[in-house]
């Protein structure tokens, strides 16, 4: 069976990096745009408080999402890339099936833990009557369309430019939704209605493409069993389980921050802080794109060159190139959040959240500080370190929920967002020692 390769296959690893980077980057710099539109809209209509309450609402579902949910897009990735290598096509399909079932089973048991969040703990968010039942429907939006197998046979297949298409559907979505809701319905639940479209967009942009792609090279879907992948592939549950509880121990950084701040300080504070960080975000995404990049051809090295002399030197030559890319990305991000971050949050959002613009340098600060030790984590996980990876993110985030707890009754958000950059760099320093100790291993 012949591997279909995009064009660019023959290029270097750090070549292609660049190029998948650079797809990411074009649909991300598409939603980056159409976010300040949207966001414009959203926070001119609602105000300071309502604004808090949708973006905790916001990020009680992406929480639960992340918590639930598993990064399969990486499982298709490691263990995909040597059936496909070899035309295991089968074998292949079974890995996918074996990412669907986990993912249908993450759906059910987000719905579960939303409705039990809302039922118990609904008076804190301070929602308007009624709506505990839309922000749970909104939840539930949230949990079918998990995205990450098709994202991981797009990945599997160098066909980043689709992902990219598929990703922009989104922040277009959202646009689309947010002009609809400002004229005909102007309210949280409006909003919520346009952002829940968005994500059933994205997701089947995300399908069509994924299915359009391995047309042919996917294997038989009745062959087998999904489940027979924990045995074809060894090691799969426990790295499955290790990126789970990595992406659930980041995110708690980043939207449960949002969910403890405006339990300490109420709606307004949440809404300034939410604001600031997305802001930040933003300005720093190349740093999740990245990381996505360099996982895939670290992945691809590892498994193609094996320990070989030459697949060594690639390894570490790679490794090298992009930590020098990740170290100027992160000096020019921090250098335009402190020029343009304060025009910009007060073109965007208006003068009444310009209170935010400290909080978006601390936290931009701390998200450029992650952006250079970009690709860290990618290494460890790509060389079968993923529970060394686990513990330090481990460490890093109970660091920072210990230091909001401490900073947050004495300094307020300032104390949350300050708390961010401590954590992100004592994570730095532990997983930059354990990398170098990777590659001293492999070398």
């Amino acid at each position: 069976m012949t591997v279909k390769r995009k064009p660019h296959a023959g290029q270097d690893g750090f070549s292609r990096i660049l190029a998948n980077t650079g797809w990411l980057l074009g649909g991300k710099g598409v939603g980056a745009v159409l976010s300040l539109a949207y966001l414009a809209i959203v926070t001119r209509t609602l105000g300071v408080a309502d604004f808090g309450r949708f973006a905790l609402v916001l990020s009680a579902a992406t929480v639960i999402k992340t918590v639930v949910s598993f990064d399969s897009w990486q499982i298709i990735v490691r263990y995909g890339q040597a059936h496909l290598e070899q035309g295991r096509g089968d074998a292949l399909n079974r890995v996918l099936r074996f990412c669907i079932l986990i993912d249908l089973a993450s759906a059910v048991a987000g719905g579960a833990i939303a409705a039990g969040i809302i039922l118990l703990f609904g008076d804190l968010l301070e929602l308007p009557a009624g709506m505990g039942w839309q922000a749970w429907a909104f939840c539930m939006v949230m949990m079918i369309t998990i995205r990450s197998s098709p994202t991981g046979i797009l990945r599997l297949f160098d066909r980043f430019d689709s992902a990219a298409f598929a990703e922009t559907m989104i922040p277009v979505g959202r646009m689309i939704g947010a002009v609809v809701a400002w004229v005909a319905m102007p309210t949280i639940s409006g909003y919520l209605i346009a952002w829940g479209l968005a994500e059933l967009l994205c997701a089947v942009a995300y399908w069509w493409l994924a299915l359009r792609v391995g047309r042919g090279q996917l294997g038989n879907w009745a062959a087998g069993s999904g489940w027979d992948a924990r045995q074809e592939n060894p090691g799969i549950v426990g790295f499955l389980t290790a990126t789970n509880l990595q992406t659930t121990l980041a995110s708690v950084g980043q939207q449960v921050a949002v969910l403890i701040v405006g339990l300490f300080v109420g709606p307004t504070g949440a809404g300034l802080y939410r604001l600031a960080n997305q802001l930040a975000n933003s300005l720093t995404k190349i740093s999740g794109l990245l990381s996505r990049s360099i996982f895939v051809e670290l992945s691809r090295t590892q498994t193609t060159q094996g320990t070989a002399t030459q697949g060594t030197d690639a390894l570490h030559a790679l490794f090298r190139r992009t930590n020098r890319l990740a170290l100027v990305a992160g000096a020019v991000i921090i250098a335009l959040i402190a020029t343009i971050g304060h025009p910009l949050l007060g073109l965007v959002a208006g003068k009444a959240f310009l209170p935010a613009y400290p909080l978006l340098l601390l936290l931009g600060v701390a998200a450029c500080i992650e952006l250079v030790g970009v690709s860290y984590r990618p290494l460890l996980m790509a060389t079968d370190r993923a529970g060394l990876s686990l513990r330090i993110t481990f460490a890093s985030t109970l660091l920072l929920l210990g230091l909001q707890a401490a900073l947050l009754p004495l300094y307020g958000t300032m104390g949350a967002a300050a708390a961010n950059i401590v954590a992100s760099i004592a994570g730095f320093v532990m997983m930059g020692l354990a990398s170098r100790r990777a590659m001293r291993g492999i070398g």
